[in-house]
C-alpha cells in the first residue's frame, strides 16, 4: 500500500565501482526484544517438526534485512536456529545496522550481514551463495509519489529477478515478499478477492507502487515457469495486507509514517479509508513456514487480520494514548477536504481512491496451509505505538508512563 501520507571480505560491484562487502557475524536468542521490550515467540508452533530438522544446518538468506518486516524475519528465524545472511544497501548505517547486530548478540554467531544493491546483478551471486533459501522482502517503498513511477517499478522488478536469477542452482526455495496490491484493491462487497486474484493496472488511477508490486510478482512467477525442469527451484509468495505491529529497526515506512502521524495529533480530521491489517509478526512468520511446508510451494498467501477504518485505529490509539499526553483524531474528514488538502499534499493523492471502499480478502491459506491465526488488531496497534515511542521515531510526551506491565511482572 502506498504511503497514506505519505572477519571475512568480498568485493562486488555497486553502480560500477568495486568495494569490500564487509561481513561480521552477529547473533542472538532473548526473551524480549531488545529494541520493543516485547516478549519474542521463540517457537512456531506450525511446522514445528520441520523447523527442528531444518534449522541446525541451513543458512537463510534474507534481503532488505533492515526492513520493518525482513527484520521480524531475521528474529524469528535466529529464534529458530537457522544461521541467517541478511543483506543491507550499506553496513556504515548504524541507524539501521545497529537493531540488527542487537537481534544477533546472543545468537551463536548465526547472524551475518552483507552489502548488496538491488540493481547489481553480480553482488547477488555471492549472497545467495551456500544459502538453502532465500527471503526477498527487498523491494523499494516510495513515501511520497514518484514523478516517473520507473523510478519505482524498474528496481523492484529488476531487482527481484537479479535475486532469482542467483538463485537457480543453489537454493531449494524461494520465499517473496509481494502485497495485497498486487492482488486487487477495488470494492466488490460480493466477493472476497483471493490468491487467484490478480490487480487490473491499466486502469486509471493506479499508483506506481501497486504496479511495481503486481509486476514483479508477475516477472518472478514467469521467470521460474521459463527455466528448464532441472534448474528450476521451489517459490511461493507472501502478500500481506497493510501491516501494522511494533517496530524493530530505526527506519522510515508507510506504516510507521502512517502511526507517526497519527499520534503527532497534526491533523484535526481523519479521511474515512478502511485497511485491511496484518500484524508483521504473523507476516515474518507465514515467510518461515512457507519456506518449508510443502502445501505452499507454487501458490501465493493471503496475509490479513481484521479490517478497520481510519477513525477506528485513532481511536484505539485515543484510548490507550490520550490520557499520556497524545492526541490522535477521531474525527471523519469530509470528502471535499479532502480533495482540497490533496492539491498541497501530494501524499494524500494516494488515497482519493479509497475513500469508503472495503475490500475483503480471503485468508483461508494463512490460515489452513500456514497454520496462522492473527493476531488481535488491538494489540498489533498499541505495541507498535509504544516501540515507536521507545525507539525515539515518536517523541515523548511529560505524562507518557511507559509500556504497561504484563499481569505477574515486576
Amino acid at each position: 500500500m502506498v504511503s497514506i501520507f505519505s572477519l571475512a571480505k568480498s568485493t562486488c560491484k555497486i553502480h560500477g565501482k568495486v568495494i569490500s562487502c564487509h561481513r561480521f557475524f552477529t547473533a542472538s536468542f532473548h526473551s524480549l526484544s531488545p529494541v520493543t521490550g516485547i516478549p519474542n515467540t521463540a517457537v512456531l508452533l506450525s511446522a514445528s517438526k520441520v523447523m527442528a530438522s531444518e534449522s541446525t544446518d541451513k543458512k537463510v538468506l534474507v534481503t532488505g534485512a533492515s526492513g520493518y518486516i525482513a527484520a521480524h524475519v531475521v528474529q524469528q528465524l535466529l529464534e529458530q536456529g537457522f544461521h541467517v545472511r541478511g543483506t543491507v544497501r550499506s553496513l556504515t548505517n548504524e541507524l539501521k545496522v545497529a537493531p540488527l547486530k542487537k537481534l544477533g548478540e546472543l545468537a551463536d554467531n548465526r547472524l551475518e550481514l552483507v552489502e548488496a544493491d538491488l540493481l547489481n546483478q553480480e553482488c547477488w551471486k555471492d549472497a545467495v551463495k551456500g544459502c538453502t533459501y532465500v527471503i526477498h522482502t527487498a523491494s523499494p517503498f516510495p513515501m511520497a509519489m514518484p514523478r516517473d513511477e520507473k523510478e519505482v517499478i524498474k528496481p523492484a522488478v529488476e531487482g527481484t529477478l537479479n535475486v532469482l536469477n542467483a538463485c537457480v542452482g543453489n537454493v531449494k526455495r524461494v520465499v517473496l515478499t509481494s502485497s495485497v496490491a498486487a492482488i486487487g484493491e477495488y470494492h466488490c462487497p460480493d466477493k472476497k478477492l483471493s490468491e487467484a486474484d490478480w490487480t487490473d493496472i491499466e486502469r486509471p488511477g493506479v499508483v506506481a507502487y501497486v504496479k511495481s508490486k503486481k509486476l514483479s510478482e508477475k516477472s518472478a512467477w514467469e521467470f521460474l515457469e521459463s527455466l528448464d525442469d532441472d534448474a528450476k527451484f521451489e517459490m511461493a509468495v507472501i502478500n500481506p495486507a497493510f501491516v501494522l505491529g511494533p517496530v524493530l529497526t530505526q527506519q522510515r515506512g508507510t506504516s510507521i509514517d502512517f502511526l507517526r502521524r497519527i499520534m503527532s495529533g497534526r491533523d484535526p480530521v481523519v479521511p474515512r479509508v478502511c485497511f485491511s491489517i496484518a500484524d508483521v509478526r504473523d507476516v515474518a512468520k507465514a515467510h518461515i513456514i512457507a519456506m518449508t511446508v510443502p502445501e505452499a510451494a507454487g501458490n501465493r498467501h493471503i496475509i490479513t487480520g481484521d479490517r478497520a477504518w481510519f477513525h477506528e485505529i485513532s481511536a484505539i490509539l485515543k484510548e490507550e494514548f490520550g490520557p499520556q499526553g497524545y492526541s490522535p483524531s477521531t474525527r471523519q474528514m469530509p470528502r471535499m477536504l479532502l480533495t482540497i488538502v490533496s492539491w498541497f499534499d501530494g501524499s494524500l493523492r494516494s488515497i482519493k481512491d479509497m475513500w469508503d471502499v472495503v475490500t475483503p480478502y480471503d485468508n483461508t491459506r494463512m490460515r489452513e496451509v500456514l497454520k496462522i491465526e492473527p493476531r488481535p488488531l488491538k494489540d498489533s496497534i498499541i505495541e507498535m505505538a509504544y516501540s515507536l515511542i521507545e525507539n525515539g521515531n515518536i517523541p515523548k510526551t511529560r505524562a507518557y508512563k511507559g509500556r504497561p506491565q504484563k499481569n505477574g511482572s515486576s
